[in-house]
């Protein structure tokens, strides 16, 4: 099935923009290429975009300069970062910075249309539920006005008027139309991506998670263990900061040595 979406790629050597511009094209993509970073960023002052493909190492602005830029200026545009070099620091270090993904060189075809299609997949999902969330509001707010006309007193429409939302756990509550978590009625913050991952968790709880499966199910690709370890420990430590008590002493979601993390919280 043909992909929809427009691509930009930043990246200062011809050869690999032009293959990834034929890969992307043939895939049924709009693709635009910069060969530096402030070209990129000028491009995405011009146009939407719906996915960029951004390498760290250029010459004139390396890819963590534009990468804090866009993320700044663009907070919900995906962004996936590629290198050569097999710096696992780095990588992390792009997670933090708000990258969506990040890939090592040589790439290959059919992981870039893969890892393409569930990006795009998931950025639309999330933008149809914050559409259905806006309409949901709008529609509370007007029943609200109507009421108040002819002064008969009504409740608010109820969640399980309009789906499931709420997913809870113990002293957990996931909040899947705002993407928002409380715990003990207190509401803690979450990373996007951070957020989908105590979701797998917790729908799997109290079952051993293994790193593949939290990648997999969380962020919509396949990792090696290697990768996938590294990917997830970053976001666990943003899931320990909101529900643990102690993060020094995790006591909610364990770490099961060379088999994957569990949340223990009924």
């Amino acid at each position: 099935m043909a992909l929809n979406g427009h691509i930009l790629i930043i990246d200062d050597e011809a050869a690999l923009r032009q293959t990834l511009t034929r890969i992307l094209q043939r895939a049924g993509l709009q693709v635009t290429s910069a060969a530096s970073g402030q070209e990129g960023l000028d491009y995405l002052a011009q146009l939407p975009f719906d996915l960029v493909y951004l390498d760290i190492r250029m010459p004139d602005m390396n890819g963590m300069e534009v990468l804090q830029i866009m993320h700044a200026a663009y907070p919900e545009l995906p962004v996936v970062l590629f290198t050569a070099q097999p710096d696992l620091s780095s990588a992390l270090e792009a997670l933090r910075q708000g990258a969506t993904d990040y890939l090592l060189k040589p790439l290959q075809p059919n992981d870039i249309v893969e890892r393409t299609r569930a990006i795009l997949a998931r950025r639309r999902t999330e933008q149809r539920k914050q559409e259905i969330q806006e309409q949901i509001e709008s529609l509370q707010a007007e029943l609200r006005n109507l009421t108040a006309d002819v002064s008969s007193p009504t409740q608010p429409i109820p969640p399980s008027a309009i789906g499931e939302r709420y997913l809870k756990r113990g002293k957990l509550v996931l909040d899947l139309h705002t993407r928002r978590l409380k715990i003990n009625g207190r509401e803690a913050d979450l990373p996007p991506t951070a957020f989908d991952y105590l979701l797998v968790l917790v729908r799997h709880a109290p079952n051993v998670v293994d790193y593949q499966t939290l990648v997999a199910e969380a962020q919509g690709y396949q990792a090696e263990i290697r990768e996938a370890q590294e990917v997830v420990k970053w976001h666990v430590h943003h899931i320990r900061q909101a529900i643990e008590p102690d993060v020094r002493r995790p006591r909610l979601l364990i770490n099961v040595r060379g088999a994957g993390y569990r949340l223990v919280i009924d």
